[in-house]
């Protein structure tokens, strides 16, 4: 009986996954405790929440996509006053709007945004929020899992204290894996909160005592070991091309898919009106009037199934299309081969398009 390569191998030691977890702390410039947690980023994600957040907590969460909602859920679960600051998903909220927040009610203590929603393609601007956050005292929780290396994820700069990635997206790695960084705030705030997870696999608690206090020398249970050494080698690439490179491949890759889309014509125009608002990780659109966007998408699929295009998710599946231009499509090729195949599926509509146009734009807006 032969063995595949993924099968057989050494068990994966204490001393490698504390590596792997420097290497992701470098990636995010944090001298803060990196936790990698064995399951896909919504387990660091709900974890983080129900850790420090309990009665007593008020909480303002931010609302400018799906996530968002998802988070006040988790809060009002775990007993938090919930205090939503909800923005329209073609924009993204404001420093000015978190202060205003924090004016009318001052007992705010935890604040939890997105920063880029993948799902509406906005960004919202954490270094200016943090400011904010930092000068009225509250908790700052964050998510980056679309974020991180699409643009700057630093929490240590912006005074994040729960900051939750995951490589499935822009970092092109492995989904089965996340990680998250722990200020000393937020491990005091756990320590302090009598409903923080224990003896679960929720509990960052457990992590720290089991793991980090320990000196990271005994692993608290077995690791996914394929998932974790697909992000040593996820890591490993993003070193070897930098970090700086990859960002600003996706900011290319986004300002070529407006500019080709808005040169493309058929009524098909960006989902986020302001292109300073609009996520590097992937690209909204909003289907021309009359027509269906999942129907789109489903035909410029037909075109060619591996092209990174989805429909909006829920009720944004009528009006929204996503170029998924992230990690291994975060190429001039996957944006030149969507917007023709989006031009195509228009074409067949019956609307006028100019694919050549749009291709030439993309070129252009390439930078």
């Amino acid at each position: 009986m032969s063995t595949h390569p993924f099968l057989g191998l050494a068990p994966l030691s204490a001393a490698r996954f504390a590596s792997i977890e420097d290497r992701v702390a470098r990636l995010l410039r944090t001298t803060q405790d990196v936790v990698i947690m064995q399951g896909e980023a919504l387990l660091p994600l709900e974890g983080a929440i129900r850790a420090t957040a309990g009665p007593g907590t008020t909480a303002l969460n931010v609302v400018t996509g799906p996530y968002g909602q998802t988070f006040g859920d988790w809060l009002r679960d775990c007993g938090a006053a919930v205090i939503d600051l909800a923005v329209p998903f073609h924009t993204a909220v404001t420093a000015g709007q978190i202060r205003e927040a924090f004016a009318a009610h001052p007992e705010i203590d935890f604040v939890s945004l997105v920063h880029a929603e993948a799902a509406t393609g906005n960004t919202n601007p954490v270094a200016e929020i943090g400011e904010a956050v930092r000068a009225h005292g509250a908790l700052f929780y964050l998510d980056a899992v679309a974020s991180i290396g699409a643009e700057p994820v630093l929490p240590d700069a912006w005074g994040v204290d729960l900051c939750v990635i995951g490589a499935q997206k822009a970092m092109g790695g492995p989904a089965g894996v996340s990680a998250v960084s722990v200020s000393e705030r937020a491990w005091a705030r756990m320590a302090a909160n009598p409903r923080a997870p224990r003896r679960s696999y929720l509990s960052l608690l457990d992590w720290r005592q089991r793991w980090i206090d320990g000196g990271r020398a005994v692993l608290p249970h077995a690791p996914a070991q394929l998932e974790m050494l697909a992000l040593e080698a996820c890591v490993e690439r993003i070193e070897a091309v930098g970090l700086e490179t990859l960002t600003a491949r996706h900011a290319a890759a986004a300002a070529a898919t407006r500019a080709g889309a808005l040169a493309l014509g058929g009524g098909l125009e960006p989902y986020v009106h302001d292109a300073a608002e609009a996520a590097p990780v992937a690209t909204t659109l909003r289907a021309p009037s009359g027509t269906v966007a999942s129907e789109l998408v489903a035909r410029a699929l037909a075109v060619d199934p591996a092209l990174p295009l989805a429909a909006g998710g829920g009720s944004l599946a009528k009006e929204m299309i996503r170029v998924n231009h992230y990690g291994p499509d975060a190429t001039r090729g996957a944006v030149r081969a969507s917007l023709t195949a989006l031009g195509t599926a228009l074409a067949e509509q019956g609307l006028p398009v100019d694919v050549q146009g749009a291709l030439r734009a993309a070129d252009h807006g390439w930078r």
